[in-house]
């Protein structure tokens, strides 16, 4: 087969030229947001060209900016269309491949929770003081046939002072608990904690937002997620 020599070079610088563009992109968008976040850890991802948009991750959490870095997008995108949380799918993709090694985790400072055979495994870092914690804590009621491991991890204002009161509770499941789904002040007193241990572990993996899930297969989901969802990443852990 005759191949125009011309046309081929032509072709390749071309492909050579769009893919230095594309890079040129992203790295002037990295350099500007660089200027507004110089002590974050800053990954632009791709390009959304049906948005005009790039996704970008600061310290781990997933963001959007306009080409130019002067409109930034904190909050989940929809495509109406198929009814499909574009951002929420997003996370997943890259937290698959960003795995956590389980034997790392102290688990043994875990605060933990046998529900039906225990045979599926989730492990959360929790801050008493995070809504989205909450709201998680009423999913999780749902689901059964689950070891459930909550590791405190005050990182809002105020928050480990209460999770000193819980771990040092009698009970701690039960003052967990209570806190959470009825706003019950724990009443435990002053005991040693494992709780800078926790925080120094999270930390560690760049968790920065609470809740933070982590399944047995190693993948981290970030933030509040549905009992349908947990009962498929539960399922897919196992498998």
């Amino acid at each position: 087969m005759h191949i125009n020599r011309n046309k081929l070079f032509l072709f390749s610088f071309l492909i050579y030229i769009y893919s230095s563009i594309a890079y040129a992109d992203i790295t002037s968008v990295k350099k500007s947001l660089d200027i507004y976040f110089p002590t974050k850890e800053i990954k632009v991802l791709k390009k959304i060209p049906s948005l005009q948009l790039y996704e970008i991750t600061i310290d781990n959490q997933l963001f959007y900016v306009d080409e130019k870095v002067i409109y930034f997008f904190s909050g989940h995108l929809f495509n109406l269309k198929t009814q499909k949380n574009i951002t929420t799918e997003r996370l997943q993709e890259i937290n698959e491949s960003r795995q956590v090694n389980l034997d790392s985790l102290p688990l043994e400072y875990a605060i933990k929770e046998i529900k039906g055979n225990g045979k599926r495994t989730i492990i959360i870092f929790s801050d008493p003081n995070c809504g989205y914690c909450k709201r998680l804590e009423k999913e999780l009621a749902h689901v059964n046939d689950v070891t459930i491991y909550t590791l405190l991890y005050p990182i809002l204002e105020g928050s480990k002072e209460i999770s000193k009161a819980i771990w040092c509770s009698d009970d701690k499941l039960e003052s967990w608990r209570g806190f959470m789904l009825n706003g019950k002040t724990p009443t435990g007193k002053n005991c040693s904690t494992p709780i800078d241990a926790v925080l120094e572990t999270g930390k560690s993996y760049g968790f920065n937002s609470t809740p933070t899930i982590i399944f047995a297969n190693g993948t981290v989901v970030p933030g509040m997620i549905s009992t349908e969802m947990i009962e498929q990443e539960l399922d897919k852990s196992i498998q």
